[in-house]
């Protein structure tokens, strides 16, 4: 399905929520400690397409919560992303000086305030999700489904897979395990938490799950394609990464023709997982196909 403009009107509605959200849950810069602060705001205010928030309200749409309920689990989600971002790009890690078209914080600012930031960003997703104005035991399910998605069994462990293989090869079903918990985990958690929102019952959950599984693969999949055919302006990072660290990737193991026919069948695994839905789960469709056609 293609998007069309009552998806761009919901998508920009949306976009404009979790900016509002992000807005009011980071700590103004002029307060002390203003560096911590101005870093913190560096790291989550430089744009970027804020695909995990938009799965929150495009899952939670599906099942008809309101958007100002999904507000909170939609900026936590993307307090996590920013913070793993951070972290990432850090001289110990990826050691990557562009983000988003900008200096990386620890370029901006320092490593030692980039490490707090990530921290602090980490700490205020939790800070967001418990004061959430929603019923406890909905508060609690989105704070276990956050913190599994964020730790050593989530995107934390598939960090330290990725390190652990680099410059070696990895078969394909390791590259998969490694992307389904660094990448995967965090955008499962996003669509859950808005399915979550909704009352979704087990077998829906289930299959968003399968949708989002799908996703988080086509996703790595695609940023693998683009890191050897964009250049660095279009991805507003360094392009060429994979190669240079030697890093098992998509199209070094499949060539650049099977990572592609690899994101056709993760394509038709997203369609089939939503198919029992029918028009309602349009927006997540949608935000599937934009995720895998993105040119940055």
């Amino acid at each position: 399905m293609a998007t069309d403009a009552g998806f761009a009107a919901r998508s920009g509605t949306w976009t404009a929520r979790v900016e509002a959200a992000l807005q009011r849950a980071l700590p103004a810069p002029q307060s002390e400690p203003r560096r911590l602060h101005a870093a913190m705001q560096h790291a989550v205010l430089a744009g970027g397409k804020r695909m995990r928030p938009l799965l929150t309200y495009a899952a939670g749409a599906l099942f008809d919560a309101d958007d100002a309920i999904l507000d909170t689990p939609a900026a936590a989600v993307e307090l996590i992303h920013a913070y793993s971002l951070v972290h990432d790009d850090l001289p110990a890690m990826d050691d990557d000086d562009l983000r988003r078209g900008r200096p990386t914080v620890h370029v901006a600012f320092d490593e030692a305030t980039a490490i707090l930031a990530g921290d602090a960003l980490q700490a205020l997703a939790f800070e967001v999700l418990a004061q959430a104005d929603v019923p406890a035991a909905l508060r609690v399910e989105w704070l276990a489904t956050l913190a599994t998605a964020s730790g050593a069994s989530g995107m934390c462990g598939g960090q330290a897979l990725d390190i652990d293989a680099t410059g070696t090869s990895q078969a394909l079903e390791s590259l998969q395990r490694m992307h389904a918990l660094k990448t995967g985990a965090l955008i499962r958690a996003a669509v859950r938490m808005g399915a979550m929102a909704g009352n979704a019952d087990t077998d829906a959950l289930s299959r968003v799950d399968g949708f989002a599984n799908a996703l988080g693969l086509a996703f790595q999949v695609r940023d693998d394609i683009l890191d050897v055919e964009a250049s660095s302006e279009q991805l507003g990072k360094t392009a060429g990464k994979d190669m240079a660290q030697a890093k098992s990737t998509y199209p070094a193991l499949l060539g650049m023709a099977g990572a592609k026919a690899k994101l056709d069948e993760l394509a038709s695994v997203m369609q089939a997982a939503l198919a029992p839905f029918g028009p309602r789960a349009d927006a997540l469709k949608a935000l599937g196909e934009l995720a895998i056609n993105r040119s940055h």
